[in-house]
């Protein structure tokens, strides 16, 4: 974890967070339970001006499954992320994307004639850094080195896979993937390498002593 710290700070913070999250579900009653989640801020539909829900449905999961799965995710690719682009590149990713996930889970998920109450977790900004990776690489893919090359099918095979669950699946928020996902794509159409950092250029050689000449 310390390294996690040291080399991409703003996930691991993420990841700290989203432990606290679980923590707090626990000690108030259970992850599964809904009147836990909705008292700790898991989307509801409608939303009576409670915005707030949009953001704090990142930091809440529906059991340790569901946990483990997007810690583990949010680990891979917002470390992958955050070493290319920086931490403030993922900041906006991360919340841009997760606040888009959570307005199209209430808009086309949640609600009476819906087979889900709440929804709560990272999912939708995991799949937005998941998007924003795959437009960033995309972009650039006649410089890419054959591993990078290799990783932006690996990360496509991925987005394919978790789309095709998200269909399969009932109890998979796929509304909020798929907000989120767009969301990626579009801000990583726009993003730019990190500038790297020059090293510091070092003080030129003192000149060769000139020959002294007793002649002279």
């Amino acid at each position: 974890m310390l390294r996690l710290l040291r080399h991409a700070p703003f996930t691991a913070v993420l990841l700290a967070l989203v432990g606290l999250g679980f923590v707090a579900e626990t000690v108030m009653g259970g992850s599964t339970v809904p009147r836990v989640l909705v008292a700790l801020g898991a989307n509801v539909a409608p939303l009576h001006g409670q915005y707030w829900r949009l953001v704090a449905s990142l930091f809440l999961h529906i059991g340790l499954l569901h946990l483990a799965v997007n810690s583990w995710a949010l680990y891979q690719l917002g470390a992958l992320f955050e070493l290319w682009l920086g931490s403030l590149r993922l900041a906006v990713v991360f919340f841009v994307s997760g606040i888009a996930g959570s307005l199209a889970s209430v808009i086309f998920t949640l609600g009476p004639a819906a087979n889900h109450t709440v929804s709560a977790g990272a999912s939708g900004a995991i799949f937005g850094i998941l998007g924003a990776l795959i437009a960033f690489l995309a972009r650039r893919r006649d410089r890419l080195t054959p591993a990078a090359k290799s990783l932006l099918l690996q990360l496509l095979f991925w987005a394919a896979l978790n789309v095709f669950l998200g269909i399969s699946v009932t109890a998979i928020d796929n509304s909020a993937h798929m907000g989120g996902f767009a969301a990626g794509l579009l801000i990583g159409i726009f993003l730019q390498p990190e500038p790297q950092r020059r090293p510091q250029r070092e003080a030129p050689p003192p000149p060769p002593p000139q020959p002294r000449s007793d002649w002279t």
